[in-house]
């Protein structure tokens, strides 16, 4: 699992939303919309649905549970009906080995098109540019000023910014510790909110907080936190970028290996 840093609010909240129930059928289907029946379409999925969760489909797992892949807007997550008709299990299922049993599954069924007014919306978002306005790739990613992983992807992204291969866009959110949305004000208040997050990921301490935080950018950070939460985001960094395809796609914390090129593209 990448690293992330949880808002631990956010997260809590998606998995209190889900209630508990479960379905004893062993009947699969790669579509929910074709399920039948009380048994085979379990009323709490609708449930489920009314709280803002999709359900993209089921898949087959072991263990006499029916396992179903679902997004919190954009975030992938598994949920389990369990044998006795009563609980919804939200998380990975591992086998003896420690494999997470559905993963390939669930990755098949959320690797779907993202609408293309999710770009539209960000682009319409308060975020700080970091690098050349004419990079051809341009990246979105909701940034707190006192999340390390933050900073670890702003160090790692040094060498497409400063080559003028990528442009960072930083998504300004406060959510990790109570100055947080003090020291994103500094940054986004700055005259140059470039060089001040630059500050911010190479001094220590990072920026300094305000005192005040201007009524604009108060509601501009409101607005950011509230955007990332309705892409399914439960955490910084969180990263939505286009893919060599030009398809949009997006990460939920430090890219790991061969993410890192995925993300930024060629060097």
């Amino acid at each position: 699992m990448s690293p992330i840093h949880k808002n631990a609010r956010k997260a809590s909240g998606v998995l209190v939303a889900l209630f508990f129930i479960s379905s004893s059928t062993n009947a699969f289907s790669d579509d929910p919309s074709t399920l039948t029946g009380a048994e085979s379409r379990p009323a709490i999925l609708g449930r489920i649905e009314e709280q803002g969760i999709k359900i993209l489909g089921e898949m087959k797992v072991p263990g006499g549970l029916r396992g179903f892949a679902a997004k919190a807007g954009a975030q992938p997550l598994t949920i389990y009906l369990t044998p006795d008709n009563q609980h919804v299990i939200v998380g990975p299922l591992v086998n003896g080995d420690g494999i997470d049993v559905a993963a390939d599954q669930l990755k098949k069924l959320s690797e779907v098109a993202i609408d293309p007014a999710i770009w539209t919306t960000l682009e319409k978002s308060s975020w700080v540019q970091d690098g050349n306005p004419e990079a051809p790739r341009v990246i979105y990613t909701f940034t707190d000023p006192n999340c390390p992983y933050c900073r670890q992807f702003w160090k790692a992204a040094r060498p497409w910014v400063e080559g003028g291969k990528v442009q960072l866009r930083h998504v300004m959110v406060g959510v990790i510790r109570q100055d947080s949305p003090a020291k994103a004000a500094a940054i986004l208040e700055a005259q140059s909110p470039e060089k001040a997050i630059a500050l911010n990921e190479t001094q220590e301490g990072g920026i300094p907080p305000l005192s005040t935080i201007r009524p604009e950018t108060a509601v501009s950070l409101k607005a950011n936190e509230q955007l990332m939460t309705a892409l399914g985001f439960g955490g910084t960094p969180a990263i939505v970028y286009k893919n060599g395809k030009g398809e949009i796609k997006t990460m939920s914390g430090l890219p790991q290996g061969g993410g890192l090129d995925e993300v930024l593209g060629p060097k």
